[in-house]
């Protein structure tokens, strides 16, 4: 998978003290704000995890369109050290652009990032239900493992 885009001018932009301010601002639709957390949240665990978050915005020209935070070689189970994986740790599109492509731009940038460091798989995790972005993530190719972390479904997308 590439992400293909049409626009020359869609990017993902590191945060910077000059963006911070618009990344706070940035809202998904009133009904999706149980589904994912805000980007301050997010930027507080980039923070936390330090280089193992990888936190960019989506910009479409100079346009803040939206907000994606990758885990880079996080381990991921406590029981087993070695089980270390990446993916896709948060998506936010604004409210105002959704179903215009950016969400797949996104993901679709992650995994090219992801394989230009050498992974096999991405890794993504969402509410599950009919309110949660399931759906979406299928479309793009996700399959569930059958695990859980915290109350969200884990997906996983072969990058070949």
């Amino acid at each position: 998978m590439s992400t293909g885009t049409s626009s020359p001018a869609l990017r993902l932009e590191k945060v910077t003290p000059a963006n911070v301010d618009a990344a706070l601002g940035l809202r998904v639709h009133p009904h999706q704000e149980r589904n994912v957390a805000p980007v301050a949240h997010s930027l507080a665990e980039a923070y936390a995890f330090g280089e193992a978050a990888w936190p960019r915005l989506i910009l479409d020209g100079d346009r803040l369109v939206g907000f994606l935070m990758a885990f880079l070689d996080l381990q991921w189970s406590e029981e087993d050290p070695g089980d270390r994986r990446s993916g896709l740790w948060r998506l936010n599109i604004s409210a105002d652009a959704q179903g215009e492509g950016y969400g797949r731009f996104a993901v679709l940038s992650v995994a090219d990032e992801l394989r230009r460091r050498g992974a096999r798989q991405l890794y993504a995790t969402w509410a599950p239900g009919d309110e949660g972005p399931g759906a979406f993530y299928r479309r793009l190719g996700f399959r569930t493992t059958g695990e859980t972390s915290g109350q969200q479904v884990v997906g996983v997308l072969d990058l070949q």
